[in-house]
């Protein structure tokens, strides 16, 4: 338990400095695959997503990245893999790492794939470019090495996460960059090309990486990953955003739009489809998914009337057919600060007992009896339960004994012909009952003497 008391100096330092909310999970566009690093872009009447392609075994810690996908959708809701259309094998200066990219139709019909590649040569990272004649390619090299690399002049201290965005007069600018270095310049309209000097914007605050460049009602916009205290915990991402009056800024920052997500990074696409906005991220929703095999997903932008976003809502990831925990809203009689109550509804399936990659729900340093809850706005049928218990071996342990509850309008009562509450370790303990029908209901925990418990994840069913 020494541990723990290590982590417990270091989450309250870590509160004083923030109040972090925890993430759910979205649902990926693919579980066949793992997907990251999104760009999105509307051609007629269809959505097509470009993504990175995470391909790291399990339990890797590096990125193994060597193509790219594309997906496309009439609906924004089901998603049609075309395949790996750009890989690091269509440049012939690039070494590894098909990191992020973005696709821009260009002045001549054609379309242009920025991507970000490890090259042979001097320095690290740069930025290349392919062209097709679709939006589904083929794809070549259209410049025979890189755009940006790291003799451009003021490039950025890592060339990564290139956006690309053309204005009404038909002028291109392109920005990039990671590590507090984002740089912006234009392109001449063959996209193969720079105009002018590199700058640095102003007025971004906190800009770590992925930025993303779009226009509505006059008003620029510009979107990013932020990794700082006032919104993800250390390690982890928000997504903050910016507006300007002209491409090149001065900016103003104007708050978070996207919370932290359930991978360590976080990688914006804002797109305008059949008359909605959308956010189109990654996180590590899918089963097995991590922060080096992530998932893509995307979910509804709204729009204040002053042109502010509000903060996007992040919908349940993958779940069980007739789990209701993806629309409730979960809370609690206590969580650790250092763990996430939202983690019990990712639609995740642990692997064992001590697998929280998805994050975990522990109360700990409590014992005695503690409690989750899910609630919904409306009533809901429900006649079963589903708990998979969290064991680290560092102070939370399985319970000594758990009981299913609802609200019956006035009090929280035991369910009702209940087949009893397993403890069992690395399975789903399911307890079934005659079906109730309650907008709350709520999983009461005790636990063994000198431990405290947690949760990896709880359905409810219909």
């Amino acid at each position: 338990m020494r541990r723990r008391w290590a982590a417990a100096i270091a989450a309250a330092l870590l509160l004083l400095l923030t109040d972090v909310r925890p993430a759910l999970a979205g649902a990926p566009i693919t579980t066949a695959i793992y997907t990251a690093d999104p760009a999105a872009l509307v051609v007629g009447d269809t959505l097509y997503l470009y993504t990175g392609h995470d391909e790291a075994p399990t339990g890797g810690t590096n990125f193994v990245m060597r193509d790219w996908h594309v997906f496309s959708s009439t609906d924004a809701a089901t998603f049609t893999d075309q395949g790996a259309k750009l890989s690091i094998s269509n440049f012939s200066w690039a070494g590894a790492d098909a990191w992020a990219s973005e696709v821009e139709r260009g002045a001549d019909g054609r379309y242009y794939w920025f991507t970000s590649i490890n090259g042979n040569g001097p320095g690290w990272m740069n930025i290349g470019v392919a062209v097709g004649n679709s939006p589904t390619g083929p794809f070549t090299d259209a410049i025979g090495g890189p755009l940006i690399s790291d003799s451009t002049p003021n490039s950025s201290p890592l060339n990564i996460d290139p956006t690309v965005f053309t204005d009404d007069d038909g002028q291109v600018y392109l920005y990039w960059g990671s590590y507090y270095g984002l740089r912006a310049v234009r392109l001449n309209a063959s996209m193969t090309s720079t105009v002018g000097s590199v700058i640095t914007p102003s007025g971004v605050s906190n800009f770590w990486e992925a930025p993303w460049l779009f226009k509505r009602n006059g008003v620029y916009y510009l979107a990013y990953a932020a990794n700082d205290s006032g919104c993800s915990q250390p390690g982890y991402a928000c997504v903050r955003y910016a507006t300007a009056s002209s491409p090149l800024g001065p900016w103003t920052h104007r708050g978070v739009v996207l919370d932290q997500v359930s991978s360590t990074t976080n990688h914006p696409a804002i797109i305008e489809f059949k008359g909605q906005w959308y956010m189109v991220y990654h996180n590590a929703a899918a089963p097995g998914g991590g922060n080096f095999r992530r998932s893509v997903t995307l979910d509804k932008l709204t729009f204040n009337a002053d042109g502010t976003m509000q903060k996007v809502v992040q919908t349940g990831g993958p779940v069980s057919p007739g789990n209701l925990a993806a629309t409730a809203t979960p809370s609690t009689s206590y969580v650790s600060p250092w763990e996430t109550l939202g983690a019990i509804k990712d639609g995740y399936t642990p692997a064992s007992s001590q697998d929280h990659s998805h994050g975990a729900y522990g109360n700990w340093n409590h014992q005695g009896t503690e409690w989750i809850e899910y609630q919904w706005p409306t009533a809901q049928t429900i006649r079963r339960s589903e708990v998979y218990w969290f064991d680290d071996d560092q102070g939370i342990d399985l319970p000594a004994s758990c009981q299913v509850q609802y609200w019956n309008g006035s009090a929280y009562v035991a369910v009702p012909g209940a087949s009893g509450c397993g403890v069992a370790a690395n399975t789903f303990n399911a307890t079934t009952f005659t079906p109730v029908s309650t907008t709350r209901l709520r999983l009461n925990i005790t636990s063994r003497s000198g431990y405290s418990t947690g949760v990896l994840e709880w359905r409810a069913f219909s």
